[in-house]
């Protein structure tokens, strides 16, 4: 039976201001209640959408509004302090481009073990190894140290190892606005085949013709609230309108 891939119900995060990271353990098991106390904001509060397979989402707000850790919360690298996430489906994200990858370690094995991470096979990742090097346009560099390579090679071999992963969602934060015009495109491209083939897209952007080119859907999200959740054309309408873009 048919249903939402993605659940979030009722989801709030809060995080520290003048501490380090999160709550700590004890914090957590002793139950203190949900007020926030000194130094704690809300990231997200009262949160409530669900997500159906092949959907493209764009999800728009000003900086420091929760839109990456919104998506932060799909992949389990967060956990809500309120409310409930459901995620039916393997993430593949691509959220920040040093992620998963060792600097000290070369392309060659930093993309056999992002890969790896990510359950796919040495095999797999074998036989899909020459394409994500030809896509990533960086075979001179294959056998470099990581930490060698520029912010948009870096950009490059993350998107071309995490667009080979057959995980049905895929997440996309801004990390595409690094890089050449002409790679760009190229990665568009690649997302366009991945909605052909039914994957379940998240894509933050900043970027209105982007947001229009790739999703039907829009989540705005201000102060940590989701403002509106409505057709892309609507939710850019009032966030232009709100902020007078």
């Amino acid at each position: 039976m048919a249903g939402p891939v993605i659940t979030l119900t009722d989801v709030g995060i809060r995080f520290r201001r003048n501490r380090r990271g999160r709550r700590t353990f004890k914090d957590l098991f002793a139950g203190r209640g949900r007020r926030s106390r000194p130094g704690e904001f809300w990231a997200l509060r009262n949160v409530t959408f669900s997500v159906q397979r092949g959907e493209a989402i764009g999800v728009v707000g000003r900086n420091g509004q929760g839109k990456s850790t919104l998506l932060k919360l799909v992949t389990g690298v967060v956990l809500p302090d309120e409310g409930r996430v459901q995620v039916l489906e393997g993430v593949a994200p691509l959220i920040e481009i040093t992620g998963g990858f060792v600097e000290d370690l070369t392309v060659r094995d930093n993309v056999f073990l992002t890969a790896g991470l990510h359950g796919m096979t040495k095999r797999q990742v074998e036989e899909r190894f020459d394409d994500i090097i030809d896509f990533a346009e960086i075979g001179d560099f294959v056998d470099t140290p990581y930490k060698h390579l520029s912010s948009g090679m870096k950009v490059r071999i993350a998107f071309a190892v995490i667009s080979r992963l057959e995980e049905p969602i895929i997440l996309v934060d801004e990390v595409l606005a690094v890089g050449d015009r002409a790679f760009r495109e190229k990665c568009y491209r690649r997302i366009e085949e991945l909605l052909d083939g039914g994957r379940t897209l998240f894509f933050v952007s900043h970027n209105e013709r982007d947001l229009r080119r790739f999703c039907t859907r829009g989540l705005y999200l201000d102060k940590g609230q989701l403002v509106l959740d409505g057709p892309i054309g609507d939710v850019l309408e009032r966030y232009n309108a709100d902020y007078g873009v």
